[in-house]
């Protein structure tokens, strides 16, 4: 049986906030947090190069939405 500690320490590295969102990779489910509140959840369908545009497909049935990093954004791996 594994520790508390770890398995909670595991869980939160798995939701920390992603700081270089060119290394999110297409498909991956994220959530997009924006003072202390989700915002939106749902797919990766794109990043830009330069990391700094996200395009998300959210899991409702809703259109796809962009997020720029200098909207003061962050993004979070689910």
């Amino acid at each position: 049986m594994k520790a508390r500690g770890t398995v909670l320490s595991r869980r939160l590295a798995s939701a920390a906030t992603v700081s270089d969102w060119s290394g999110l990779r297409v498909g991956e489910r994220v959530e997009i947090v924006k003072h202390a509140q989700v915002i939106a959840a749902g797919e990766v369908e794109e990043v830009s190069l330069s990391g700094n545009v996200l395009w998300l497909v959210p899991a409702g049935p809703s259109e796809t939405q962009l997020f720029l990093q200098s909207d003061g954004v962050q993004v979070r791996r689910v």
